[in-house]
């Protein structure tokens, strides 16, 4: 498996000649080639996660993509079909097996209402989040995609989330939000999270790939 880190949150996973698209939202600059595509996941309705732009280029490449993502999103992009998945949900198409945690965005703030938000377990090997610290319980995680910067992101909540969920391999995502200098740190912190369980973490800037 292959997974290819792009902008933001957005994760291309590639298996046996098939991709699935995790998050491609609207700070995420997609690459020309969409074809193959036989699903996307969405975390939840926020824009920096579901963009109705990049689903629809995703789709017109690839026109039997099906979008899986919880209500939230189905709601806020009425254009777009939607196949909705909730927290304990497991799917399976192509080569890829999904399987949904969570079920709440992590609080920025209390006067901000909590949208819906599912973390996706691919192929029983990755582990995505979404915005959230859901830690997807008596599940091994071999490899975690850690957000490490964000709104509702405080690097120690991110820290503890990471040693929670004890991955063998991680790397960062959800990093829009950051300088250079902020991405930096908030790597190195997660960097000493991972390695506490002997695990190894990995820098991945856009267009990097690590193979698993």
């Amino acid at each position: 498996m292959r997974i290819t880190k792009y902008e933001h949150a957005a994760l291309r996973i590639d298996e046996a000649d098939q991709t699935l698209w995790v998050d491609p939202g609207g700070f995420t600059a997609l690459p020309e080639d969409l074809a193959s595509v036989v699903a996307v996941v969405v975390t939840h309705e926020h824009p920096d996660h579901a963009d109705p732009a990049n689903l629809q280029r995703i789709l017109a490449a690839s026109p039997g993509a099906v979008i899986f993502a919880p209500s939230g999103v189905a709601a806020a992009l009425p254009t777009i079909d939607v196949t909705v998945v909730a927290p304990g949900d497991t799917v399976a198409i192509g080569a890829f097996t999904l399987r949904f945690f969570g079920g709440a965005h992590a609080m920025i703030h209390h006067t901000l209402p909590r949208v819906e938000n599912v973390g996706v377990l691919i192929n029983d090997e990755l582990y995505y989040p979404g915005d959230s610290y859901a830690v997807p319980d008596d599940v091994d995680v071999p490899t975690l995609a850690a957000p490490l910067g964000a709104p509702w992101l405080r690097i120690g909540d991110a820290m503890d989330f990471v040693l929670a969920v004890h991955p063998r391999r991680a790397f960062g995502t959800h990093d829009m939000t950051l300088s250079d200098v902020g991405r930096a740190m908030h790597r190195d912190r997660l960097r000493w999270a991972t390695e506490q369980r002997d695990g190894e973490f990995f820098d991945l800037d856009p267009g990097d790939a690590l193979e698993i």
